[in-house]
């Protein structure tokens, strides 16, 4: 410490205390993710192997660990070598792509209506909240009963499911908008279409994708919903006879491979995400903080 005039002054040299609250850490939280996830497996296959081997679940209606692995080995080889499994994926992927593509645009196209007019906001929406929260289930005989036992009741009801959450997305990331970011807009003379495509569309794009990955979840369930009641020929049809002849470890690996694909659309939506929105952290997906 050196002193100016009589008045001591510190020296750069000299250790401050640390005046900054830092967030402490977790133990569990310094997991690698790869570690944290082989452990947590292992924990849940060590559980189930436990169930089977103490005999507290009859093995018809939970098999063990290694016959579902067995199982899950065949339908992959049924896959690679192009048997009926694998046209199986492909008609329940068209479902589900048809479904998104629909839920997508019917969404979007509602999402602007109620973001961006009163009539939507006042008239529209209080029908679109009462429809979501009906057991949309309960819709599934309609949709058979109107478009038949083919694919496009699959790719209806799978609209169904998907399209609300991308209306609330939309029209949510509408009103996101800054007020002074719309002041500035108006002052500029821009068209209300000018205002949404290049302010409110581009700032709200964080809320949308959430409705996107939200739809995305939601259109394998409603089509696996629609071919558990309707028939058909995807991976739906194939789990609903593989349970009704108590093929348990079948319909295990089949639903394994069912979540990969819904897995393969989720991850699609967010790699998309990463490319628009570069700037926006969404720390459920793994997007990387903007710096």
């Amino acid at each position: 410490m050196i002193t100016v005039k009589g008045q001591p002054i510190r020296t750069t040299n000299e250790t401050f205390p640390e005046t900054v609250w830092a967030e402490h850490v977790a133990h569990i939280d310094r997991i690698p993710r790869p570690i944290a996830m082989i452990g947590l497996l292992l924990i849940f296959l060590g559980l189930w192997q436990a169930v089977h081997v103490f005999g507290l679940v009859s093995p018809i209606i939970l098999p063990s660990p290694a016959e579902v692995g067995r199982d899950i080995l065949f339908v992959g080889s049924n896959l690679i070598s192009g048997g009926y499994m694998l046209s199986a994926m492909w008609i329940t992927a068209q479902e589900a792509l048809l479904g998104f593509a629909f839920a997508i645009t019917i969404g979007f196209s509602l999402g602007v209506l109620v973001g961006e007019t009163s009539f939507g906001e006042r008239a529209v929406l209080p029908y679109l909240v009462a429809i979501d929260t009906m057991p949309k289930v309960a819709f599934a005989p309609l949709f058979l009963a109107w478009l038949g036992f083919g694919i496009s009741s699959k790719v209806a009801l799978a609209a169904f499911i998907a399209t609300f959450p991308i209306v609330v997305g939309t029209a949510s990331g509408l009103y996101a908008a800054d007020e002074n970011a719309r002041a500035l807009f108006r002052s500029m003379g821009a068209s209300r279409w000018q205002t949404l495509w290049r302010l409110k569309i581009p700032n709200g794009l964080p809320q949308i994708f959430t409705g996107l990955k939200i739809g995305a979840v939601g259109v394998m369930a409603g089509a696996i919903t629609a071919e558990f009641l309707g028939g058909g020929k995807g991976l739906g049809e194939l789990i609903r006879v593989a349970a009704s002849q108590l093929q348990t470890p079948r319909v295990f690996s089949l639903i394994l491979y069912l979540s990969l694909l819904g897995y393969l659309l989720f991850w699609t939506v967010v790699l998309l995400e990463r490319r628009l929105v570069f700037w926006h952290r969404a720390s459920a997906t793994g997007i990387e903080e903007a710096r």
